[in-house]
């Protein structure tokens, strides 16, 4: 009887216990559910909500006219200056530098990542891409234009006073004036790093960039552009150290629609931190005008074995 009882007792216990083991299950399948779902929610908010909807509650300091101050070293960090758009790292052009000289990978910059080109302007882009070494106006050493000035592996400098703003880059030495009250001014000729009218918008300069050099390439992948660009940019302080950058692209020529392109700028803060020359053309003489030197043997091909160089010697790596 009693063994009876116990194993009635037992029975009833288990099937307690594996209800509740299945009520437990089922909570905790739901509870994971939920804030799996509340983790995704917060993702795809986060990912959707475009850089001028988000709230910036940072507050610049001010300058002597109340405006925030901006000025300062800042610098992009980034492969945008290979390709703005996502790609996977590839060979560089130079075989000697080997790894040093390979084209690291990238997300890209560009907001939904592929700039919408017109069919017949992306056939271009992909024709340059191939032929980038000789014809990217950067190698050499012409003024690299907007945007592409923010996101090259230099530094700039922002200067501020309330008539102007001066955009100093150590690349090529190019700067640019912007007008922050000739709101009328019109540009009296094309120009490599374009006309600048500036304005601010609460906490961010706007620079409406036009009159721009067809020349000029966004990157080093030959994305390009036509001489009918426009450019507005935005610059906002994230914090003391940081400026969020973003540049509306629009040149119905080459585009079907207006596109952008945004990244955070870091403000460098080393001691004595400035800008230093990068004055290039020196660099880039033997590349334009080598072939028309009278050594039948020297060519506009590098090499660090002393081919299409000004070495007198060629030097020989010890074995």
């Amino acid at each position: 009887m009693s063994t009876g009882l116990t194993d009635g007792v037992g029975i009833r216990y288990t099937q307690w216990r594996e209800g509740d083991s299945k009520m437990g299950n089922r909570f905790r399948t739901m509870m994971a559910a939920g804030v799996a779902a509340s983790v995704m929610a917060i993702g795809l908010s986060v990912a959707v909500t475009p850089v001028e909807a988000q709230d910036y509650r940072y507050r610049a300091p001010r300058t002597a006219d109340g405006k925030p101050d901006l000025n300062g070293i800042w610098q992009a960090l980034g492969s945008a200056n290979s390709d703005i758009e996502p790609h996977a790292a590839r060979f560089g052009p130079v075989v000697e530098m080997a790894a040093l000289g390979a084209i690291p990978g990238g997300l890209g910059v560009v907001e939904g990542g592929e700039i919408p080109y017109l069919p017949e302007a992306r056939a271009k882009q992909q024709e340059n891409l191939k032929f980038w070494l000789e014809r990217d106006p950067a190698v050499k050493c012409y003024m690299p234009g907007v945007p592409r000035a923010t996101y090259m592996p230099y530094p700039f400098q922002i200067v501020q006073t309330p008539e102007y703003a001066l955009l100093a880059y150590e690349f090529a030495s190019a700067s640019r004036i912007v007008y922050m009250d000739r709101p009328d001014f019109e540009a009296p000729v094309d120009s490599w790093m374009g006309h600048n009218i500036g304005r601010w918008e609460g906490e961010t300069l706007v620079i409406d960039v036009t009159a721009n050099m067809a020349d000029t390439w966004l990157d080093s992948s030959g994305n390009h552009h036509s001489d009918q660009m426009t450019v507005e940019e935005r610059y906002t302080a994230m914090s003391a150290d940081h400026l969020m950058y973003e540049a509306t692209i629009t040149d119905p020529e080459t585009y079907t629609r207006p596109w952008k392109i945004s990244m955070p700028l870091y403000r460098r803060v080393e001691t004595n931190v400035q800008l230093l020359e990068f004055k290039c053309v020196e660099f880039a003489e033997e590349l334009m005008y080598g072939h028309l030197r009278k050594d039948p043997d020297m060519s506009t091909a590098y090499r660090a074995s002393g081919r299409g160089s000004d070495r007198e010697v060629v030097l020989t790596p010890p074995q």
